[in-house]
């Protein structure tokens, strides 16, 4: 080979390297979409064991401020979808008084940001009241509305015996 084309060669040889790396490097590296998707999914997690644990202090109220205020909001379960922030409290107080609540715990969440303010998230739910435990799964919609992650949808299903 002379020299001209040895040189020649050596220089694509590096440039087809430097791609190469710089190519390896972009992919390790999470874009900062991909972190920032990471980032918001973490605080609805978050805000999910924040709920979980106003509903193990007895505190309903501050277990309902993860729900949208709003006679839109929708909770489906047993068959049913009601309608109202204001309904889905009642429900709950009436299915479950202060005595009554128990201990709540989530597991097997996921969360995937469907756009920048919309989330879809799937779980399962087990709750133990003196020693009656309830479990199923559940799937909820956010919306992030003034800055807040809060649910707009949830629909929560209680596992059944299998026959």
């Amino acid at each position: 080979m002379s020299l001209i084309r040895r040189a020649w060669f050596y220089q694509m040889l590096a440039i087809l390297l430097a791609f190469l790396a710089a190519g390896a490097a972009s992919a390790q590296q999470p874009s900062s979409e991909t972190a920032k998707s990471a980032d918001e999914s973490a605080r609805i997690i978050e805000i999910l064991q924040r709920q979980a644990a106003a509903w193990n202090r007895g505190d309903i109220l501050e277990f309902m401020e993860t729900y949208w205020k709003d006679d839109r909001l929708t909770f489906s379960g047993g068959g049913r979808t009601m309608r109202g922030w204001q309904a889905t409290l009642e429900r709950y107080q009436k299915s479950y008084p202060k005595e009554k609540m128990g201990q709540l715990h989530f597991d097997e969440i996921s969360c995937d940001l469907l756009s920048p303010d919309a989330a879809m998230v799937l779980g399962n739910w087990h709750l133990d009241i003196s020693g009656e435990k309830k479990e199923g799964n559940f799937s909820l919609v956010l919306r992030k509305i003034d800055g807040r992650w809060l649910i707009i949808h949830d629909h929560s299903s209680t596992k059944t015996e299998e026959k």
